[in-house]
């Protein structure tokens, strides 16, 4: 007699389980058992992977759900079929959109209509007929029977659970003699949350992260003992040898439920279909109108690339996710929103004739099996970025187009990170919370919980903390409880930019919830939602693109027919810019190594900012793709080929294989492959997957190879090297999408600079460089930062002849509400005086002392001091005091202070311009000067120090970059592994805002930056 767990908890239960859901299913499968149930708490979000996770370890996966009831009850659920499936998404839903958020309530009148195909079980002490026995309460605990009997029939059981806890033989026989009376089945379960007895301390942990209770206290929800772990079959028969029915209904039930969810079947929505017309005859329809408009005239090139895609997407069922996407992009087209198609659906020639993507797939010869293949047999994911502001409208038309009740937003499941994990863990384990706070911010962002141990023990500005302060050798446990639960869901949140849609209500095919922002979201994230066959829709933003539109609209007021579209993509001046390294705020082509490329390379064509855009990444650089791809660019090194063959794949990229799409060309046109199949091939070399995978295709490649005249010794050279490559290509069809916006913000930033830096500012946060940083470049191109001004600013920043005035939004504190008033106020006549202000606008106290620091009244009263002396007090409200004589007011350098803390702008650089004297007093030169001084010379500079970051190096070592800018200018920094030992705790601590820098000049084709040598604050000299 076996036994099945048909009550447990994954990780997803959210802070109640205790290990991973792999480890669970391994676990149940090296047990011997043939089936799991998982039952989290109020959700499904488990479902999908675990449906994978059981079929690869070999064990039947069965889904329920342990709700939440009015008063606080639990249930537990389990699907039988597909019906049951359906109807456990739409008690979930219901639970959860009937009530507050995060306090899902499932009410059981709802079982009636919904209990069809479900098991239900009276569930542990929180049960209702368990919570009402151990409260004595018989008769009420029977009449509760009555009804769950009268719903589910025999498919209600009396769950019985080992008695380890206070009062449970009392309650054990309770439940024995209900069964008995009412001759309910029984159904033996272990209420699990964990693995192993072992990782029993990581779930009370979790639980007190979510209780908010500390480790040394007790809580009515931390368990007692670590029993609640997945039981063997044989432990679980022991605990009931007494009552085996109990265990035999464990394998009863198992056997009756399906493999659930029903995975495959499609529920694709259909799009404008004409009457009687098919998906797949409407597509081809709008595919060719649409290459009509694109190329003129279909030449039998066209025609054949066109038809074969139209095929594969055919084949696949896809006719109705592209006609959706059109839709969608249609609309952005016909309201004037601007939108970018990237990816690798950019590898579309359909997508291009549907005016999905800007990349003409078929003058590019890329690869349509790159973005679909029936061989891989993936769904097509195609990312569309919107501009950020116009963004929901977007989203408000696929709403009022499919239904409110067949769209929601796609889930992410928030795992734990290293900073997160440190806090939430830190505090229930009572370390002081300054200690836990400085200890999370100098981690470094995004770092995973895993890696935090590691971190701590090796980056500089830890060790020298560590050496110098005894209390870090107290965090030994705090570590291992952050690597313990890293990787683990920690509550569910909303995917930037997902949708999915469906042909029917989703509360039948998925569980749906209320996010924080007040969306209603799937409980599942972008693969499950596409493994349940619904389309998502990627609508993402970008403040580039908003940008992009505010500068276009500010130069046509005085170019009106100007059109970025028409932009020469030729314009020399835009090339030598972008190779001088002048490209701080071009999107893609701003960081620090990416002008530190173009002053390598010294881009002439779009072709040479595409390979840009794929060169600055992780993998290429890794790979030891950058260096040969600039000798051969310039000539320094000759082009060659692994073979004739390849040198049309290749040529463009100097002989480099630097995109994926190249893989797949030169698997293609070596060894004769399908393209399918070389995608295959390109996605197993990615993951660089070795053994018996990896050797099969590389004797596939070689016998293809041989059998088109090749020798097996070049036909294994060539596998090799691509082989090579391939794990750090790019996707050429997402950097030819990337290089052209890349390209025309360039020529923005070239011919319009103050349109262009005052679109980013007004845009701000965005790209890689805070506002200081573009207000300094922009004073290096002529352009003057103009303080903000009550009279002047406006709600964004704004042109003045050739300079940039800054605007009354950039003010802290500065609300709407408050932004509006001023600006009515203004548009009845300009403000007179300080009293005209205060006496025509209804702003805050707090918000006009931020306008008053910041030199906002300067043009009619600018003794600021005096100005704050005559506001009400704070928290008062009423007139302003009369002036008064003889308040000296602030100095200048408490101005410029002032400025830079309320604005993140030093308006005129005058910061630095006061501390000047004492800088060259300490031998510091300005960074315009240090700019032009000799390759090798050695400089100190000082400055604020912008974006430090250590990226992958080809090394493995660690390597600080930064920028260091000063009133005049900014340069890039880099500080090698030795000296970053010595100095990293100055550039990572919340301090390093200023330093000094001491070091090499360092020129590489026209680009120039300082090697470190020392560091320091000034404050040191």
């Amino acid at each position: 007699m076996g036994f099945v767990h048909l009550h447990c908890h994954s990780p997803f239960s959210f802070l109640d389980g205790g290990s991973q859901l792999e480890e669970l299913v391994r676990t149940a499968a090296e047990a011997g058992m043939d089936a799991l149930a998982i039952t989290d708490h109020d959700n499904l979000c488990a479902a999908v992977d675990f449906r994978r996770l059981a079929e690869i370890h070999g064990i039947k996966p069965i889904i329920g759900v342990e709700f939440t009831l009015q008063g606080g009850f639990h249930l537990v659920t389990l699907a039988r079929g597909a019906r049951g499936w359906s109807n456990l998404c739409a008690l979930v839903s219901r639970s959860h959109l009937k009530n507050q958020r995060g306090q899902p309530r499932l009410d059981p009148g709802w079982l009636e209509e919904l209990g069809e195909d479900l098991f239900a079980f009276s569930g542990c002490r929180c049960g209702e007929i368990p919570s009402l026995l151990l409260r004595g309460e018989k008769s009420q605990a029977k009449s509760r029977l009555h009804f769950y009997r009268r719903v589910f029939g025999k498919r209600f059981f009396l769950e019985i659970q080992p008695g380890f806890l206070p009062g449970d033989r009392m309650l054990h026989s309770s439940l024995h003699e209900l069964a008995r009376e009412t001759k309910t089945p029984m159904v033996a379960t272990n209420n699990v949350h964990y693995a192993q007895k072992s990782d029993f301390w990581v779930h009370d942990l979790l639980i007190c992260v979510r209780t908010r209770t500390p480790l040394s206290k007790p809580d009515p929800a931390r368990p007692l003992n670590a029993e609640n772990y997945l039981k063997t079959p044989r432990t679980m028969r022991r605990y009931f040898r007494h009552i085996p029915q109990a265990i035999r209904n464990t394998e009863r039930i198992a056997s009756e439920c399906a493999p659930l969810p029903p995975f495959g079947e499609n529920h694709h929505p259909s799009v404008n279909l004409p009457p009687g017309a098919s998906s797949q005859g409407h597509l081809r329809r709008r595919v060719y109108e649409g290459a009509r408009w694109r190329y003129g005239r279909i030449t039998p090139e066209i025609e054949k690339r066109l038809q074969h895609e139209l095929g594969i997407i055919n084949k696949m069922g896809y006719a109705d996710y592209f006609l959706l996407v059109e839709d969608v992009v249609r609309f952005a087209r016909e309201k004037g929103i601007r939108y970018l198609g990237r990816g690798s659906a950019a590898d579309s020639a359909v997508a291009y004739c549907l005016g999905i993507t800007q990349v003409d797939a078929i003058a590019r010869n890329h690869l349509f099996e790159r973005f679909m293949s029936p061989e891989r047999g993936e769904k097509p994911d195609i990312d569309i970025d919107f501009d950020a502001r116009r963004r929901d409208e977007v989203i408000k038309y696929v709403y009022d187009k499919h239904g409110a009740d067949r769209v929601a937003r796609v889930a992410t499941y928030q795992t734990f990170r290293g900073r997160s994990a440190i806090r939430d863990l830190g505090s229930v384990m009572e370390y002081p919370p300054e200690e836990i706070d400085a200890l999370a911010k100098t981690l470094p962002a995004g770092s995973r919980a895993g890696d935090c141990r590691h971190l701590i023990e090796s980056l500089p500005e830890f060790v020298n903390r560590r050496d110098s302060d005894s209390r870090w050798d107290g965090y030994g446990k705090l570590l291992s409880a952050v690597e313990a639960v890293g990787g683990f869901p920690r509550h569910l949140g909303t995917h930037l930019g997902g949708l999915v849609i469906s042909d029917g209500p989703l509360r039948e095919i998925t569980p749906l919830q209320m996010s924080g922002g007040g969306e209603v979201i799937s409980q599942f994230d972008k693969g499950g939602v596409e493994d349940l066959g619904l389309i998502k829709l990627d609508i993402l933003s970008l403040r580039t693109l908003s940008a992009v539109d505010d500068t276009v609209c500010e130069i046509k007021t005085k170019e009106p027919d100007f059109s970025l579209d028409r932009v020469s993509m030729d314009d020399a001046d835009t090339y030598r810019m972008i190779g001088r390294g002048q490209t701080v705020g071009v999107f893609q082509l701003e960081s620090p190594a990416q002008r530190a490329l173009q002053a390598r390379l010294q881009p002439s064509c779009l072709e040479d900012i595409i390979c840009s855009v794929a060169l600055i990444r992780p993998g290429p650089i890794k790979g030891d793709m950058v260096e040969p791809f600039i000798a051969r660019r310039q000539g320094d090194e000759p082009v060659t080929y692994p073979h004739p063959l390849l040198r049309p794949v290749l040529k463009k990229t100097h002989g480099v294989i630097l995109f994926q799409e190249q893989v797949i060309e030169t698997a293609v046109r070596v060894a004769d492959f399908t393209p399918g199949e070389a995608d295959r091939l390109r996605r197993v070399m990615s993951h660089k997957r070795r053994g018996g995978e990896m050797n099969e295709l590389r004797a596939l490649f070689v016998c293809r190879a041989q059998q088109r005249g090749l020798e097996e010794k070049v036909a294994e050279e060539i596998f090799s090297s691509i082989e090579g490559y391939a794990s750090y290509g790019f996707c050429e069809a997402h950097a030819a999408a990337f290089g052209s916006l890349a390209y025309k913000t360039a020529y923005l930033l070239c011919h319009y600079p103050a349109e262009y830096y005052a679109a980013l500012l007004t845009n701000s946060p965005m790209g890689y460089y805070p506002p200081n940083t573009l207000c300094t470049e922009a004073r290096q191109r002529g352009v003057e930062i103009l303080g903000v001004d009550v009279n002047a600013s406006g709600a964004k920043f704004r042109v003045e002849g050739r300079n940039i005035r800054i605007s009354l939004a950039q003010v802290k504190g500065m609300s709407e509400e408050a932004l509006q008033s001023i600006l009515r106020a203004r548009e009845e006549s300009k403000f007179s005086s300080f009293d005209d202000y205060w006496r025509r606008t209804r702003v805050d106290r707090d918000v006009t002392e931020n306008l008053v620091l910041a030199g906002a009244f300067r043009r009619l009263d600018d003794n600021r001091r005096g100005l704050l002396w005559r506001l009400p007090p704070e928290g008062g409200k009423g007139g302003l005091s009369e002036p008064r004589e003889g308040i000296e007011d602030f100095s200048r350098w408490e101005k410029a202070q002032w400025e830079r803390r309320i604005l993140r702008i030093d308006t005129d650089g005058s910061m630095f311009g006061l501390l000047r004297p004492r800088l060259q007093g300490m031998g510091v030169m300005t960074v315009r000067r240090a700019k032009k001084a000799p390759d090798g010379r050695r400089v100190r500079v000082a400055g604020e120090v912008v974006r430090p970051h250590r990226p992958p190096t080809r090394s493995g070592r660690t390597v600080v970059f930064f920028c260091l800018e000063d009133e005049t200018a900014m340069i890039d920094v880099t500080v090698f592994s030795r000296i970053y030992a010595e100095y990293g705790h100055l550039l990572f601590s919340p301090q390093a805002a200023f330093l000094v820098v001491q070091g090499e000049v360092q020129r590489r084709g026209r680009g120039v930056s300082i090697v470190a040598e020392k560091i320091f604050a000034p404050s040191e000299t």
